[in-house]
């Protein structure tokens, strides 16, 4: 998954091609101010929590740090205000049968 605002440094024929690729997805709209105070929130908060933190010896072993940390902390500890001091599964976890009832 790559997240964008599509700014002009990503209308490159290279950078589309690998997006559009039968697995890449393009996400982000242009002029969300919400697409890309989420995404740059994350991506300031991966360096701090994982990146800062050792060397790994692979690639492979950072990738399993970077999930391990978005699956166990950004997703289960991290509580946000904006989501009444819940953590995003606890918010999904309260909101999906909403969600399904008014489907």
């Amino acid at each position: 998954m790559f997240h964008t605002d599509r700014g002009s440094q990503f209308r490159a024929r290279k950078v589309h091609r690998c997006l559009t690729a039968p697995d890449g997805r393009i996400h982000g709209n242009v002029g969300i101010a919400a697409d890309n105070a989420a995404m740059e929130s994350f991506f300031s908060l991966l360096p701090k929590n994982v990146l800062d933190r050792q060397r790994w010896a692979t690639r492979e072993e950072l990738r399993i740090e970077i999930v391990t940390w978005i699956e166990r902390t950004y997703h289960q500890r991290r509580r946000q205000t904006r989501l009444g001091r819940l953590t995003p599964n606890e918010y999904e976890m309260i909101m999906t049968p909403q969600i399904a009832a008014a489907a």
